[in-house]
């Protein structure tokens, strides 16, 4: 099997939000990530999705606190000095941030934007560089004329087109793309997924894909992680994870996703909401709001096992399975 090039084992990022008092964002997160593959980050707002993309590329504030092993090409890049890490930044990992609107400068113009990246990183003699911004432009659907406007002229997908352009500006090995439909509406969020499908394909690029749209998993995703309260509670193949889901939490998600074969079915819904990382329950995050929850969920916090061939789930009610 190929061997993965990205490969996170027991992540964990905890912020000191108070002298003594820490907030734990993420805990043993593990996961792994194979070229040409697109890997998705699926679970509510704030259940650690976005943490999880920031601990990996370490752009965290001060406050935080990260442990764990996070291989790339084989470098634990948590070992790496800041300035070692930023060697890896943009030419190997880049990413797509949530809000175009906020990630781009607004005083400057979109193509001098993408030019700084790859002038930053001093990849090719500054005309060259401008003849490599024409044709990301062209390569996202900008033409290249529009690149001498501001953000604030673009509309919402064409900041999201920049922004996609901006990341491709180093050709990283792997793309990290937080929520990247956010505010679009449906029209657009289509368009920015297929131009995102036909780049991979055509630069062949791996992708780790934050959304909260499972719909947007489905079409998109290889490989699935279903974080809760900052754990992994399911983690397999886009198959596995949407026809055999053996997590709770899981199984209530889909429920509550429209289905085109169960018309005028009620969406389910799960009552309560997500822990607060400064007050997290001692066993199972997801017990205060799981339907099938046993007594010992209350105190042990249950490993993750697999329950199929390379698919995992922490349960207790699974824990026949090899843990992993």
């Amino acid at each position: 099997m190929t061997e993965p090039l990205l490969s996170v084992r027991h992540l964990t990022t905890r912020f000191e939000v108070a002298p003594r008092t820490h907030a734990c964002a993420l805990e043993d997160v593990s996961f792994d990530v194979y070229p040409f593959q697109t890997l998705g980050l699926v679970g509510e707002s704030g259940c650690g999705k976005s943490t999880t993309l920031m601990s990996v590329l370490r752009l965290l504030p001060p406050n935080a606190r990260i442990s764990g092993q996070v291989f790339f090409k084989g470098v634990d890049l948590l070992t790496l000095s800041e300035q070692e890490m930023r060697a890896y930044r943009w030419k190997e990992l880049a990413l797509i941030f949530q809000s175009a609107m906020n990630a781009l400068n607004p005083v400057l113009r979109v193509d001098e934007q993408i030019l700084e990246a790859i002038l930053l990183h001093r990849l090719m003699p500054r005309e060259q560089a401008w003849q490599r911004v024409q044709e990301l432009l062209d390569l996202v659907g900008i033409a290249p004329q529009r690149g001498r406007q501001y953000p604030f002229q673009f509309s919402g997908g064409m900041r999201q087109r920049a922004m996609i352009a901006m990341a491709l500006s180093c050709s990283p090995s792997l793309l990290f793309a937080d929520e990247p439909t956010t505010a679009l509406d449906v029209m657009i969020q289509a368009q920015v997924l297929e131009l995102l499908k036909d780049i991979q394909k055509r630069l062949g690029l791996a992708i780790v894909l934050v959304t909260h749209d499972l719909g947007v998993v489905a079409e998109l995703c290889d490989q699935v992680v279903v974080l809760y309260g900052g754990k992994v509670a399911e983690y397999g193949s886009v198959d596995q994870i949407y026809n055999s889901p053996r997590h709770p939490y899981t199984q209530k998600l889909l429920e509550s996703f429209p289905d085109i074969h169960r018309p005028g079915s009620a969406l389910a819904s799960i009552p309560g909401t997500p822990p607060r990382l400064t007050d997290l329950p001692p066993g199972c995050r997801f017990e205060p709001r799981c339907f099938a929850r046993l007594e010992r969920c209350r105190h042990e916090s249950p490993a993750l096992h697999e329950v199929a061939e390379n698919h995992f789930a922490a349960c207790h009610l699974l824990e026949k399975s090899t843990p992993l």
